[in-house]
């Protein structure tokens, strides 16, 4: 199924994407959970300058 995700994403004249994970921590528990998006590149920039 992942093949068929990566296969849209890279068209030809298309934006490009990037897939983007987050470690976030659970203030009651502290544990970790990781979030996962896919976004553009100029997305991501932005995202992990925060």
């Amino acid at each position: 199924m992942a093949k068929k995700v990566v296969a849209t994403l890279k068209k030809e004249g298309g934006q490009k994407y990037a897939k983007v994970v987050k470690a976030v921590r659970n203030p009651k528990t502290g544990a970790y959970t990781f979030k996962q998006e896919i976004v553009t590149e100029e997305m991501a920039k932005e995202i992990l300058k925060n």
